[in-house]
């Protein structure tokens, strides 16, 4: 081994990639962004559960229930309904996580001292963020136990019976499996990591083997040409969406509760704003390998800030904001709606007009990007 010619093309090799500032920059910036993003936005401790309240007993014992429910932090009051079937709407629509059920004799009890029961419907889909509230439901029982029984003290309770009794009822996934959260998670996880990977190497493939000169001198519009690249990876998407939930359901004994035509209707949708994403990555770069890096800047938001791991309940609100701009996001909140709560497109609507939105504008983004001609 020559040292003097291994320290030439060593040389070369730092010249080069000096020289390449758009690879440079994408493997410097990208590492600080994300650990500067993903540090800040990264939280185990689920708080802020956004909850409802049917409080059919109004009376000043039943809202200094709900304070104390509300002071525990693990509960966000968003306000009260007018039934229990109208509890349980908001929590299958995701619009609240937890509702609080306080009957109408609720007061009448305490002050009888006859035991009062109160009943708590978390949404179990998500085991780590359910824990948390059934933890702190429980403990709002026993610190409301503590007080009334101090007030009493030396009286005798009906029965031998604690004053008040919170029950908990988790929906959906009364075990707490987290295979059933996390299974149809991975379904998106998978569309979603590929198609945009096998889209993002599209055009620049095609323009590093000199094919893309023959589809520029055809008399294909830009639209054409990036839809029918797109087309192919259409179909992979959905024989890959059949082969996960075969698999899952067998299995993973993953239960689908809902409509499967829903599943495939919103995941095409799904599938194409991916493809969308992954052509408009294609149209930013060059060479595949940037492409690849490009990816991955995408890839790993889609893991952290989509509710794929962590809850979202638990990051800061710029950081929800951020998920809030992913596909996977809202394809996550869908399939875990029709797969675990078996809930149709009333309560999924806005997930699905977010999807429908995103296909519109990567594929227009796409479209306005490429140019028949060679840079």
């Amino acid at each position: 081994m020559n040292l003097g010619r291994l320290r030439s093309i060593i040389w070369k090799e730092f010249i080069q990639m000096r020289r390449d500032r758009a690879t440079l920059g994408l493997m410097l910036g990208i590492p600080v962004m994300q650990l500067t993003l993903f540090g800040y936005a990264i939280r185990q401790d689920v708080r802020n559960l956004p909850t409802v309240v049917y409080d059919a007993s109004r009376t000043q014992e039943s809202r200094e229930l709900v304070q104390q429910f509300g002071a525990t932090g693990n509960f966000r009051i968003r306000g009260e309904v007018p039934s229990y079937d109208a509890a349980l709407r908001r929590v299958d629509s995701g619009r609240a996580r937890a509702a609080i059920v306080i009957p109408e004799d609720y007061a009448r009890r305490i002050k009888r001292g006859r035991p009062a029961q109160v009943q708590v419907l978390v949404d179990a889909s998500d085991p780590t963020a359910s824990q948390s509230a059934i933890g702190a439901a429980l403990l709002v029982g026993q610190r409301g136990n503590l007080r009334l029984m101090s007030q009493r003290l030396g009286g005798v309770m009906q029965e031998g019976r604690l004053p008040l009794d919170v029950r908990v009822r988790p929906l959906y996934n009364p075990a707490l499996k987290s295979v059933l959260f996390i299974v149809p998670g991975i379904i998106g996880m998978i569309l979603s990591n590929l198609l945009i990977i096998m889209t993002a190497l599209a055009v620049v493939r095609e323009r590093e083997t000199g094919t893309l000169e023959q589809l520029i001198v055809t008399p294909l519009t830009r639209t054409e040409i990036m839809l029918g690249k797109i087309a192919p990876y259409v179909l992979v998407g959905l024989v890959q969406l059949t082969a996960v939930l075969l698999v899952g359901h067998l299995l993973f004994k993953v239960p689908i509760r809902g409509s499967v035509l829903l599943i495939y209707v919103v995941s095409l949708l799904f599938i194409v704003a991916s493809l969308g994403l992954g052509l408009f990555i294609s149209t930013l770069v060059t060479r595949q390998a940037q492409a690849i890096q490009t990816s991955f800047f995408f890839l790993l938001p889609n893991v952290l800030l989509s509710g794929f791991m962590f809850p979202r309940e638990a990051m800061p609100p710029a950081a929800a904001v951020v998920g809030l701009l992913l596909p996977l996001t809202h394809f996550l909140q869908i399939m875990r709606g029709i797969v675990l709560k078996g809930v149709g497109l009333a309560e999924l609507w806005p997930q699905t007009l977010a999807l429908v939105g995103f296909s519109a504008l990567f594929i227009t983004f796409s479209t306005l990007r490429f140019h028949k001609q060679l840079e």
